[in-house]
This record gives structure tokens, sequence and C-alpha cells, in this order.
């Protein structure tokens, strides 16, 4: 059907603000459908309920993440570490909105293990990220930007760290100690992967047989 692609988008922009608006368990599609220009059916037409919409809503986070880390170029491995914890800590333009957003999320996680199509999309989501973390991180090895660690296990640890951050501003609210927590991450998890100033990159300064 023409313009499916902006009819999608627009929900997925409904969806947004009623989730920011309402939170995850307050969630209705007449919430959505507040929220969206055009009319309810429209909305029931594209997606038979609010689990499949809000899977479909998933996968939109997830591109529309990747794209704003990229930000369609390759880019430098520490800025798009750094531009992703960012995001995922701090957020983007307004801080109450952000916020909104962030404890919608969380109760939507939170009913994860209850309902098995919005947890195996979170599955998958937490699957591509750490992918994309992993990558990144290779490149920068073979850069000899960063220290020869593990690929996969540091985009476990680097996920885990500023997902648990996200949370913890939530719950906590102003009490959070959201600023360090990012401080944290920059210098412990991201500065500390860069190659010192005379410290030898992968693949440099070895010789056969000589001396470690």
């Amino acid at each position: 059907m023409p313009g499916d692609d902006s009819t999608r988008a627009a929900i997925m922009d409904a969806t947004f603000r009623a989730l920011a608006k309402h939170g995850y368990a307050d969630l209705t599609v007449q919430a959505i459908a507040d929220e969206f220009e055009k009319s309810k059916s429209l909305i029931h037409y594209h997606y038979d309920s609010k689990a499949d919409l809000m899977v479909a809503f998933l996968s939109h986070l997830l591109d529309e993440f990747i794209d704003e880390v990229e930000g369609g170029e390759p880019g430098d491995p520490r800025e798009r570490l750094l531009r992703m914890a960012e995001i995922v800590v701090l957020g983007l333009g307004d801080e109450e909105a952000t916020r909104d957003f962030h404890t919608a999320l969380l109760g939507m996680r939170a009913q994860a293990p209850f309902e098995p199509a919005l947890q195996e999309q979170l599955v998958e989501n937490d699957r591509l990220i750490r992918g994309v973390v992993a990558d990144i991180v290779r490149e920068g090895i073979e850069a000899g930007q960063f220290r020869d660690v593990d690929p996969e296990r540091y985009a476990a640890l680097f996920r885990s760290t500023i997902e648990g951050a996200q949370s913890h501003d939530v719950i906590l609210g102003d009490a959070a100690p959201t600023d360090e927590a990012f401080a944290g991450v920059e210098e412990y998890l991201i500065d500390d992967l860069l190659v010192a100033d005379g410290e030898a990159a992968v693949g440099e300064g070895a010789d056969d047989g000589g001396e470690a």
C-alpha cells in the first residue's frame, strides 16, 4: 500500500510519545491513537495487537539507535562508543522527557519474562547492539587505537554497564549518580581501551625469538 512506510513511521512516533506520557503499564492502543493524527483503525490495520505493535516499536528503536550512533559515517571508534554511552545513560534532548521514556522502557523490560514475543525482540536487540560494540572495538584494535581485548566480552560488559546506569537513573531519580556513572564509563571503559603513549599497538614491536 502506498504510504505504508510513512504511516508506520507516524505510528512509531505516536507510540514514543504515548509511552513517555503513560508508561508501559498504562499504555493502550487508544493512548497511542490519541497521539496519532490518523484513525485508530489504521493502527489496527498494521498491527494485530498491542504486543505486535510493541515488538515492532522495539525493532524501530534499535534502527534509530544504531543510526544515531553511527551517524552514517564510520567515524572514530572512541567517539562512537562515547556517543552510545551518552545516548543510553544521559539521553538526548529534554531531561524530563528522557527520564519519562526511560521509565517506560524499564517497565517494558520488567514485563519481558512474562511476554515471550517482547522478550524475544529484546534479546535480538541486545544481541545486535553487542555486535555493534564488538565491531567498533575490533576496528579500534585493528587501527592500533585500542588495546588488544576480547571484543565480545568487552561488549557484554559495556552494554550491561550503560543499561544499568540508565535503570539506576530511573529507579533513584534525582538521587542517582548518573553524571558520575557516565564519567566512569568514559574513563574506565572507553579511555582505558586506548593504547597509551609509548605502548606498542597490536602486532607492533614483536621480535621473533627475542624477549617479550
